[in-house]
């Protein structure tokens, strides 16, 4: 389950575009930060996406991603032209492929490839899905199967690309929009798939082209409403439209943080509490109904003389720290060996895992004894981003690399020296108030299944 968020010029402070995504998957599905060069590429020659190969396009661009670690595509990227995308799975009435195929994370990454605009993107994803339609494996530990959503952003504008198997419907952004795990556009769209209307009508999910509505007829009704996308929905688009004008790369992770109305009144909130992934920062718990968390966070400040990429790296937003990321020479420091399912103390992912797993374990009283060092931090990190950004306007890529390179590295290794020191001193504060039995066992289940020590 994710959430993805945007904001057009209208919208924004700066009047740029801003797009903003969590990922949520299972607990121990560990997210990669990748950095893929600009590519020339042999006539003839396939690309091996997650399950299967397809042509290759003679050319391919620069990219950032953010990748579960087993999947070829990612949950959310960039590419140097500032194109930026997120995804959500959604469940439909129309049945899912199991067959291996392209998956929601293999469209993404071919179209952060291949596209230069947000609207060639989408092209990109929409001829893709009529060649190849969408079908496999998407879970980690447990199958998962599902169609996708996405909310497609460059420097100067943003789409909603909504799917049901084959079909689908698209609308141009005009000020905040927000996605979850639910389909959202109703009887209006930009474009749309040929027969979208005319098949719910055979099936007879409306009765009429008046009485058509293309998340009520294509929806599926049960798992769109144990998924909490709703709730999620109804507070990101709040959020947002709370500060219309006003949003910022700020605003963005603090949405992307949010645990809902009751954490923002309560200081006793812990992430223990609720049934379902119904808060856009999501941690994971026992049972059915909330089996996922928040991997990996994304901020893409798409300003059209130098974007800034702003990564967690780590799962749970809430306790980590957003880091800038530059493409156009720049790209990504050492950040040790690539993660997988099993702990690594010496990756970035599962090293943030030490603080998040001991902050969660007495969330109330834990959190409170970093918080403000973390926001004074950030807080520092965008400062001398928009000092980069005044300075570097117009500045060609080989001028600028270099001075990116090292803001970048040195983001990274201030923020991994306070992680060392927070969790050294989160995990020897005494616990104060214990969380529920239930979501212990759970993360007793998640540290044993990776060998977390």
């Amino acid at each position: 389950m994710c959430d993805t968020l945007v904001a057009v010029d209208t919208a924004t402070a700066d009047g740029t575009v801003i797009l903003a995504k969590n990922s949520d998957r299972q607990p121990n599905e560990a997210q990669m930060l990748v950095h893929v060069p600009r590519a020339r590429h042999e006539a003839g020659a396939t690309v091996k996406c997650t399950y299967i190969e397809i042509p290759q396009v003679e050319e391919t661009y620069e990219l950032l991603l953010s990748q579960p670690f087993w999947i070829w595509g990612c949950e959310m990227g960039a590419n140097e032209c500032g194109v930026a995308i997120g995804n959500e799975a959604v469940f439909t009435k129309e049945p899912y492929g199991k067959e291996p195929g392209l998956i929601g994370m293999d469209f993404i990454r071919l179209a952060l490839e291949r596209a230069g605009t947000a609207r060639q993107a989408l092209d990109v994803i929409v001829e893709l899905l009529g060649t190849y339609g969408q079908s496999g494996n998407c879970g980690f530990r447990n199958e998962e199967y599902y169609h996708n959503s996405f909310i497609i952003a460059d420097p100067g504008e943003a789409w909603v690309l909504e799917t049901a198997g084959e079909f689908w419907a698209a609308e141009r952004v005009r000020d905040v929009r927000t996605i979850s795990n639910g389909l959202t556009i109703g009887g209006e769209w930009d474009m749309a798939s040929p027969g979208l209307v005319e098949h719910a009508i055979e099936k007879g999910w409306c009765k009429s082209a008046d009485d058509f509505h293309f998340a009520r007829c294509y929806s599926d009704f049960l798992y769109t409403r144990l998924d909490g996308c709703r709730a999620r929905r109804r507070r990101s688009t709040g959020l947002l439209e709370e500060q219309r004008g006003s949003i910022t790369a700020e605003t963005m992770m603090a949405a992307l943080r949010d645990h809902g109305p009751q954490a923002a009144a309560d200081p006793a909130w812990n992430p223990s509490r609720g049934v379902l992934m119904d808060t856009i920062c999501v941690h994971a718990s026992l049972g059915p109904l909330r089996p996922s968390q928040s991997t990996g966070s994304l901020v893409a400040h798409l300003s059209p003389d130098l974007p800034t990429y702003w990564l967690t790296g780590t799962s749970a937003p809430c306790t980590g720290v957003f880091k800038p990321v530059y493409l156009g020479g720049a790209g990504l420091p050492d950040l040790g060996p690539d993660p997988t399912g099993d702990y690594d103390p010496d990756s970035l992912w599962w090293t943030h895992e030490q603080l998040h797993r001991a902050v969660i374990r007495d969330y109330a009283a834990r959190m409170p004894l970093y918080r403000g060092e973390r926001d004074a931090l950030e807080a520092e990190f965008l400062s001398k981003a928009a000092g980069m950004r005044a300075k570097y306007r117009g500045a060609n890529e080989e001028e600028r690399a270099e001075p990116l390179v090292a803001f970048t590295a040195s983001c990274f290794e201030r923020a991994a020296e306070a992680a060392a020191r927070w969790s050294e001193s989160v995990s020897s504060a005494p616990v104060q108030r214990r969380p529920p039995r239930l979501f212990t066992m759970a993360w007793d289940k998640f540290d044993q299944q990776a060998g977390f020590a």
